[in-house]
């Protein structure tokens, strides 16, 4: 059990292929929304048809304050130098004590924005960095 887990500073842990790469304190976009077609049958008015047709995925979005690590910049630097290098990864939330409660797994992401942190000596806010990911694929894991 991890001593941040139990103080609550993170809640929320990333794995990209298999490796730890931090704790984030704000993660969103885990969403998926599947397009349908509509289709009228002639003779039929009470009720339109509806097919699915192709499913998209939301950019997730993760927010932590910075640390000494730059594994997540310099992913986002290869890809903005033109090479897309795809990762597959999890969100691993934890229950208070510290143990897995659910995961969602996504597949083939690579970084698209990079926010650095907002700067301002007369506050005492933490700096914070964020970064939005694409991917191919979301499944929900949830633990017993």
């Amino acid at each position: 059990m991890r001593s941040d887990a139990v103080s609550g500073s993170f809640r929320f842990w990333v794995e990209l292929d298999g490796m730890l790469v931090g704790g984030f304190t704000e993660v969103s976009g885990l969403s998926s929304e599947t397009e349908l077609e509509e289709y009228r049958e002639g003779g039929v008015n009470g009720y339109v048809h509806r097919f699915p047709k192709s499913t998209s995925f939301g950019t997730i979005a993760l927010k932590r304050g910075l640390s000494g690590s730059s594994e997540l910049w310099d992913w986002y630097q290869q890809v903005a130098s033109g090479t897309v290098v795809r990762k597959s990864g999890s969100i691993i939330l934890q229950h208070y004590d510290g143990d897995e409660l659910c995961r969602w797994n996504f597949f083939e992401a690579y970084p698209t924005k990079w926010i650095g942190p907002e700067l301002n000596a007369a506050q005492s806010d933490i700096a914070v960095e964020s970064i939005e990911l694409v991917h191919n694929g979301i499944k929900t894991i949830f633990k017993a």
